[in-house]
């Protein structure tokens, strides 16, 4: 039976390294894009084609664990690992596939540490721009404080400075 799905595996796994290096590229291009704080439009854009390249990794992996499930292998490192010593014990040259599948795995990795960072990056922003809100209307910088019986609760007295 591997024989018959190996090739699908390896178009597969070649297709999945194209999308895990557009989404590498995309995480890139959000982290230049927030170091510089320019362009809201261009970061919602770049979010927005994460966001499909994610579907299609979904979709790559619900793919490729339907290969693997035809050899009782789950998608996972050592699903993975199984399928190609399989396929290589029947003698069919699995280099690329191997190649593949190893890129893909550091590859992840590193978009995973990128989208730590720039995800902590737009939480920072964020923030600022509630303080720098929190300010014009008025209120204390410190908006929330605990009662005496540890509930939280916010500013009782605050003015607007402006209106916008």
């Amino acid at each position: 039976m591997i024989e018959k799905t190996f090739p699908i595996a390896e178009k597969l796994l070649s297709n999945g390294l194209k999308l895990t290096q557009k989404l590498f590229e995309l995480l890139n291009a959000e982290y230049e894009q927030l170091k510089v704080k320019k362009d809201p439009a261009t970061i919602a854009s770049l979010a927005a084609h994460k966001k499909d390249v994610v579907a299609q990794l979904e979709q790559f992996s619900k793919q490729l664990g339907q290969v693997l499930a035809t050899e009782k292998l789950l998608v996972s490192q050592e699903g993975i690992h199984s399928y190609l010593a399989k396929a290589k014990a029947s003698g069919i040259n699995i280099a690329d596939s191997h190649r593949y599948w190893l890129d893909i795995a550091t590859l992840t990795k590193t978009c995973r540490t990128l989208n730590e960072k720039n995800g902590a990056s737009i939480d920072l922003l964020s923030r600022h721009t509630q303080r720098a809100l929190q300010v014009l209307r008025g209120k204390s910088q410190l908006a929330t404080t605990y009662g005496p019986d540890g509930s939280t609760r916010s500013e009782l007295f605050s003015h607007t400075l402006i209106s916008v």
